[in-house]
């Protein structure tokens, strides 16, 4: 096991104006678990690659543990790699596919054994080890590729979209088997996906990327709660965040934000911060569970704005209430089932504006309250 680290890489595909991956600093800690998500583009999975060594870096340099690997082939590495189709041999059974890798290093055939047996008692598999990969399911195929990276005991695993091939309920499970895994094992892992979902489930850290660049690497409590720009605000989190355009004002005596359509407060703490920024144009974003409707919000610590309900998703226990403002403008409310809510009805939207953000202006504006305490 060893630590993985990535000091200012970049790549750049022949024919291409703009690097893949650019200026990527990240230092993954021994035993950490580090999930690389984006939009599909981005940059993450030619950074996994680099680091498998399945792909040259132009600048910058790639450790891991203590040794630069940049000219050292993907084969003397010390990593495993699972990837998006397995890329499991059809005409091997499922023991021989999990020992391929000890066999070409030859290891003693005891030792290959064992290993294989413990990895597939581990992953719940033993009872496939005679059956070639036509005969498994999705899901067996998947923990036959994790079982043949395991039984190599490298310093580090790599996992390139592992579950984007399961369907919905099988990810779930799947997700929890992994993240007991690492539990069990304590290898370094880094992860792509682009689910954001799976990242807040399985990370340790969470790195945001966006065309090429970092654009924030945290733990996922952070990146939900203090999110560093509003690419990130908008990325994480399903529904995505509500983002209102305007300008700060000020109204009986404090400054609070004008969206045009109302005021809103600002969020708690974020005033001293703000106040040389009155007059310009800011974004103020409030995530689904702080808006509610109707009584259920009218109380203290919260401002009000009226908007049109266009349609409701009920999930169970909750419902996604879609809202219209004036501008035409969509927002979309997270609430219990049970709070009455009528498409084509108008309706007062209360905004929870202590744990709201404000951000500068454009797609990537930064957010000037992360540092405000949540």
């Amino acid at each position: 096991m060893a630590s993985v680290t990535l000091d200012r890489v970049y790549k750049t595909y022949s024919g291409s104006d703009h690097p893949a991956v650019n200026d990527v600093s990240i230092e993954i800690a021994d035993r950490e678990f580090l999930v690389l998500v984006g939009p599909s583009g981005c940059g993450k999975s030619t950074t996994l690659r680099m680091v498998a060594g399945l792909e040259d870096i132009d600048q910058g340099s790639i450790k891991i543990g203590d040794r630069v690997v940049n000219n050292v082939a993907p084969k003397d590495r010390d990593i495993a790699m699972v990837f998006q189709n397995y890329a499991l041999y059809p005409h091997m059974t499922v023991y021989k596919n999990m020992s391929f890798g000890l066999r070409m290093r030859k290891v003693p055939k005891p030792d290959i054994d064992r290993r294989v047996r413990q990895a597939a008692e581990m992953l719940g598999i033993e009872h496939l080890l005679d059956r070639k990969p036509k005969a498994l399911s999705g899901g067996e195929r998947q923990r036959v590729a994790v079982g043949r990276a395991i039984v190599r005991t490298p310093q580090a695993f790599l996992f390139d979209e592992p579950l984007s091939n399961l369907d919905a309920r099988l990810r779930i499970q799947t997700r929890a088997e992994l993240k007991r895994l690492h539990r069990k094992l304590q290898t370094t892992t880094i992860y792509v996906t682009h689910d954001q979902e799976e990242a807040m489930t399985l990370g340790d850290r969470i790195v945001i990327m966006k065309d090429g660049h970092v654009h924030q690497c945290a733990s996922p409590h952070e990146v939900y709660n203090r999110p560093a720009n509003r690419f990130v605000a908008g990325f994480i989190g399903m529904p995505p965040m509500n983002f209102f355009e305007g300008q700060l004002a000020q109204h009986e005596g404090k400054l609070v934000f004008d969206t045009g359509h109302g005021l809103l407060d600002l969020p708690s703490g974020a005033e001293n911060l703000l106040r040389d920024r009155a007059g310009q144009s800011l974004v103020y974003g409030a995530r689904p569970e702080l808006l509610s409707i109707g009584s259920q919000g009218d109380a203290g610590g919260s401002s009000c704005l009226t908007m049109t309900v266009s349609v409701i998703e009920v999930l169970g226990n909750e419902k996604d209430v879609y809202l219209t403002l004036p501008s035409s403008q969509q927002v979309v409310a997270r609430i219990a089932a049970d709070v009455p809510a009528d498409e084509g009805a108008e309706v007062r939207v209360f905004i929870e504006t202590a744990r709201a953000h404000i951000f500068e202006a454009g797609q990537s504006g930064a957010n000037l309250t992360a540092r405000v305490a949540r």
